[in-house]
């Protein structure tokens, strides 16, 4: 497991790992009901629609008992929010912010995004997850949730959590400074290990990409990892080669019915690559998948907003969580395990190359290109600026 600095982990937190869906939304109004002092909650994206609604009456309850309540959303992700909707958050005392981007149009968006999906209320109590405010990440009627997990953290963790999302809020210039002073909550006995991770390349944080490749290195005899839009820095690819060679069984889960085709074609061009060094894939069938979660050895795990891609290494804003506790973890490995025997279909190179033919897997190579080239047109300025600071320190 990847303990390089133990000091990093706090051990005073009670931890829940939660399902996407009804459950978590649910979460999301307890949570806004326990807070008394302060209500933080920053997301990529946040619809207007039933579940947006949901949440912000919950926010808004919050602001009517004198709660402070913090909502930031991504600039661009959320950019669909009316004015109507964003004046009626204002109005009930809900501080509202936008992340804003570098440069962004209503066809393209240039610059860092804010991909946390966080709440926390009073640094006591948080949830740190892969799932926006929207009614596709609700179970609503008869069609099930994309496929996503948050964890649930009470103690030292929260608290922490707190100071992140102030310092995020505070950062830009045009929004009213947060600086409210949270009496940090004790009674937690020692009970689980976690650490905050982040990653925000502009300002060298690189913490979670670190994380994935110490946790690979030092596997000892399984991981499984599920994620969604599968495109890994080279480096942490060489990592799980590497793994895979002295014994460690790998498994993949992936999403079989892709929200964004070109990111389906994308990971498929890896299929191939991922066969040789004999990592196992499995395609979830039930809907999409869209939650990041990783398992260590049953012992270990992380999870949050950060995909394993290289949009989520070097473009956008993300924050996991680590759970070094083997209950957790085992918990969480057979619960994924389940999801592969019921959900998923294991592709094995036969099958893959029996249903793509040459043209298809063309189309995958073109797919993999052509992300590759619009990620590095459309972080240019930020990786100028990352490598700039990176000299100067």
């Amino acid at each position: 497991m990847p303990r390089k600095n133990k000091n990093a982990y706090s051990r005073h937190n009670l931890v829940h790992i939660v399902r996407g869906g009804a459950d978590y939304f649910s979460r999301i109004e307890d949570i806004a009901a326990r807070a008394k002092v302060s209500l933080h909650m920053q997301v990529y994206i946040f619809d207007e629609d039933d579940t947006g609604r949901l949440v912000a009456d919950a926010l808004k309850k919050a602001a009517q008992r004198n709660v402070a309540v913090y909502l930031l959303v991504d600039g661009y992700a959320s950019k669909g929010l009316s004015d109507s909707f964003i004046a009626d958050l204002k109005a009930a005392g809900i501080h509202f912010g936008f992340f804003q981007p570098f440069l962004k149009s209503d066809s393209f968006y240039i610059g860092r995004r804010l991909h946390h999906k966080i709440m926390v209320a009073d640094g006591e109590i948080c949830m740190v997850a892969g799932i926006n405010v929207g009614n596709r990440y609700n179970d609503i009627g008869a069609t099930p949730a994309w496929l996503d997990w948050a964890i649930c953290v009470e103690g030292e963790a929260a608290h922490q959590i707190r100071l992140v999302c102030e310092r995020v809020w505070n950062r830009s210039p045009f929004r009213e400074k947060c600086k409210i002073s949270v009496k940090q909550d004790n009674t937690i006995p020692d009970i689980c290990e976690v650490r905050v991770r982040r990653n925000d390349w502009v300002y060298n944080k690189t913490e979670i990409t670190k994380t994935y490749r110490q946790a690979i290195q030092h596997a000892q005899s399984e991981v499984t990892m599920m994620t969604s839009y599968f495109w890994p820095p080279h480096k942490l690819l060489v990592r799980m080669a590497a793994a895979s060679r002295r014994g460690v069984k790998i498994k993949l889960v992936l999403t079989a019915k892709a929200d964004v085709f070109l990111s389906k074609y994308t990971e498929r061009y890896l299929y191939q690559w991922l066969f040789r060094n004999n990592i196992e894939i499995y395609e979830y069938q039930k809907n999409i998948l869209h939650g990041k979660i990783t398992v260590c050895d049953r012992q270990w795990l992380t999870g949050g907003s950060y995909n394993l891609n290289n949009i989520s290494a070097y473009a956008s804003v993300e924050l996991n969580l680590d759970v070094n506790d083997a209950g957790i973890a085992k918990e969480v490995s057979d619960e994924l395990q389940a999801i592969i025997d019921k959900d998923c279909v294991r592709i094995i190179p036969a099958d893959f190359s029996a249903n793509n033919n040459v043209i298809r897997k063309f189309f995958f190579y073109l797919s993999y290109r052509i992300v590759h080239i619009i990620f590095y047109l459309f972080t240019f300025y930020f990786r100028q600026k990352g490598s700039r600071r990176q000299k100067a320190t």
